[in-house]
């Protein structure tokens, strides 16, 4: 089962410092990592910025629609407003079906907030022991879904996006 992680890191840089690790992990076959990206929010920005990272994942199974939708959804559609936010409507209720809620949104909207940074990824295979220990002496803190594969299905279908490869093991 395929399953998006995301960990929060209490400096700007700690996720970006972060990709060292993770690379390492999926080197010792400890997770393997099919998608990833990262948010980090300088005290002095307004809002974050947000970077995918296709040189760690190659092309990554949910692309970018999917990362620029989840992040508009977290951290920007609250500061547009209602009009834009019931255009969006439809599609957020395919996030939610396919696993991605309210609640968790919500979590990372909270925690996640300037001087901050968080690292998202969807894995699978992980040595779950393994990968939590190595993370934690980073200080980061762990949110966690878990995806089946028909709530995998449904995200990709609700951003058009097709693979032939699905992510389970």
């Amino acid at each position: 089962m395929a399953t998006l992680t995301v960990w929060k890191f209490d400096s700007a840089d700690g996720a970006e410092n972060a990709l060292g690790l993770l690379s390492e992990l999926q080197k010792e076959q400890l997770i393997k990592i099919s998608d990833a990206a990262y948010v980090y929010w300088p005290d002095d920005r307004k809002k974050p910025k947000t970077r995918e990272l296709g040189k760690l994942t190659g092309a990554g199974v949910l692309g970018g629609t999917f990362w620029g939708f989840l992040f508009g959804l977290i951290f920007f559609v609250p500061l547009l407003g209602m009009a834009v936010g019931a255009a969006v409507g439809a599609l957020a209720g395919s996030m939610a079906h396919a696993g991605i809620d309210e609640d968790f949104i919500h979590t990372i909207r909270q925690q996640v907030t300037p001087g901050t940074s968080a690292l998202f990824v969807v894995s699978s295979e992980a040595v779950v022991d393994r990968v939590l220990e190595q993370f934690k002496e980073t200080g980061a803190s762990l949110i966690t879904t878990n995806l089946s594969a028909e709530q995998e299905t449904r995200l990709r279908e609700a951003f058009g996006e097709t693979h032939e490869e699905p992510l389970r093991a």
